[in-house]
């Protein structure tokens, strides 16, 4: 039986040494013909790049927490709307990197860009003293007809990492946007807030009472977005808003 026993271990691990091995060969064949490119340069990836070469990678514009956290809530939303605290990770500069990531992620489908991204900041979040009481996790939301054109609102991925890493659940289809408003991209700061005022709402205030919600989104420029969502989230009773984006226009 001892015998048995011995070959057919010995069986097993030789089947599944060449499985592995098989695997990476058919892996290896794939990458040679659909290898995987890099999001930004568009240079083909080592096996151990993710998204972006390290070439671009160390090219992120990447910003420090701590003076972001405070420009975003002493004098982005100041004297607007109370905001508890803030965090981004990228500067967003017009033709710059960040640009085309997030272009990759709204208009080509690339989705992967809001998972790496809500991982990377994720892991930031949670070494951070800021976010510890969030209670809840809301994305910047779509109108319905966006959504079945684009197929997917692009910080639905990024807000599932939050989620994982803060341990607090992504809810969506409360806050509503009720109407479709023009591209904000060529507006002025006026514009842009006129364009987004009072085109959300809440479907259940009872879901955020007593909540300290973490309301995402993708780019914080104006704040115009940002701003007309937390005030309708704040007419849940007793909330508070802590805002996380992944990048901010200068």
């Amino acid at each position: 039986m001892l015998v048995l026993y011995s070959n057919y271990n010995f069986v097993y691990l030789l089947l599944k040494t060449l499985t592995k091995a098989k695997m990476q060969f058919f892996s290896e064949i794939k990458n040679i013909f659909y290898p995987n490119i890099c999001l930004s340069c568009e240079g083909v990836l080592t096996a151990n790049e993710l998204i972006l070469c390290t070439e671009c990678l160390y090219d992120l514009p990447l910003i420090n927490s701590l003076d972001i956290n405070k420009m975003i809530v002493d004098e982005v939303f100041y004297g607007r709307v109370k905001i508890e605290n803030a965090f981004a990770l990228l500067s967003y500069h017009k033709k710059g990197i960040t640009q085309h990531l997030i272009y990759q992620l709204k208009y080509k489908g690339h989705e992967e860009i809001g998972v790496f991204l809500g991982n990377w900041i994720g892991k930031e979040l949670i070494n951070s003293n800021n976010f510890t009481t969030i209670d809840a996790i809301v994305p910047v939301p779509l109108h319905k007809n966006k959504l079945k054109k684009r197929g997917f609102n692009q910080v639905t991925k990024f807000g599932e990492q939050l989620s994982f890493h803060l341990k607090v659940p992504l809810i969506e289809n409360v806050l509503i946007r009720k109407s479709v408003n023009s591209s904000q991209t060529k507006k002025n700061r006026l514009d842009r807030w006129k364009n987004v005022d009072e085109i959300f709402y809440l479907s259940d205030k009872s879901v955020f009472k007593n909540k300290h919600i973490l309301l995402i989104d993708d780019i914080l420029t104006t704040g115009a977005t940002l701003e007309s969502c937390a005030n309708e989230l704040l007419k849940a009773e007793n909330v508070k808003i802590s805002i996380v984006v992944m990048a901010i226009a200068e």
